[in-house]
């Protein structure tokens, strides 16, 4: 017997720009911009459109869209989890056949430029995202970015590791730590104030990189996934994703020449992928 199993649909890469139109105290313009990309994914009674073409309880993917689209212009855009926490529970407070949304958030960000009040530059700064899952046991929120890129120059040593016949890499007691953070928190409670929480994990990431005199990238994660927890209370678990950047030596003694560890060749591929959980003890 061949049976149906968990299953889902929805709307990918909903791509929203909202401006703010407020004004200065002069009257000018003091523009703000909320630039995401939201995805939507339903599920709960949806076998008959599966085993039987019957579309009754189906909510287009189309109005999934324009229920994105409706809302920003009702409720307006500030913080991504609210916007996603006001999505999720429309999906599953109006449609009786759908018992869990789950809506995931990237916003790009922009930076003011020219004075104008009303021009603006693409940020370099990393994403920051948001998924909102809504179910008969209410809201979870996950907060997190993806592509922080950081950099120490020094501080950061590698040896002691298992050698075999395929290992050739040299142990250093001095190298590049780099690596593009991408994380995510989930928090206990969903009323959380978002901004100030976000801002804040971000600022223990980076100093925590910053600090730790690093035996590993393991070690590094840890670190500060730890930070991150043991200063925001309202979390009760944190995910990290970190990619070692590899930077190597360039030889430049054909020239002759002497490389004093200053010169380095950045080599994006293949490497490092190091990945880890930290939860706080007694949270599931």
């Amino acid at each position: 017997m061949i049976v149906l199993g968990d299953s889902q649909y929805g709307k990918a890469g909903v791509r929203l720009l909202r401006v703010c139109r407020d004004h200065d105290q002069a009257g000018g313009d003091a523009h703000r911009l909320r630039d995401l990309n939201v995805t939507i994914a339903l599920s709960g009674d949806q076998a008959a459109t599966h085993l039987s073409g019957d579309n009754s309880a189906v909510l287009t993917t189309d109005a999934q869209k324009n229920t994105v689209y409706a809302f920003a212009a009702e409720h307006g855009v500030d913080q991504i989890e609210d916007f996603a926490l006001l999505l999720a529970r429309h999906f599953v407070t109006s449609q009786p056949a759908i018992s869990t949304a789950r809506v995931s958030i990237d916003e790009y960000g922009w930076e003011p430029v020219g004075g104008t009040g009303h021009s603006f530059a693409r940020s370099g700064r990393e994403i920051r995202t948001a998924a909102v899952t809504h179910d008969d046991a209410g809201p979870a929120v996950t907060s997190g970015l993806r592509g922080l890129i950081l950099l120490n120059t020094t501080g950061s040593e590698f040896w002691g590791f298992v050698r075999d016949r395929y290992t050739t890499l040299p142990e250093t007691t001095d190298r590049i730590l780099a690596t593009e953070v991408n994380a995510s928190w989930r928090h206990t409670a969903a009323d959380v104030p978002w901004e100030r929480s976000y801002l804040t994990a971000r600022e223990l990431l980076i100093d925590a990189f910053a600090r730790t005199y690093s035996y590993s990238l393991q070690q590094t994660l840890f670190a500060m996934g730890r930070q991150v927890l043991e200063g925001l209370p309202e979390l009760a678990e944190i995910h990290l994703s970190l990619p070692n950047k590899h930077h190597f030596d360039v030889d430049v003694s054909p020239f002759g020449l002497e490389n004093s560890h200053e010169v380095f060749c950045p080599s994006d591929r293949p490497y490092g992928l190091i990945e880890g959980t930290l939860t706080v003890r007694g949270e599931s």
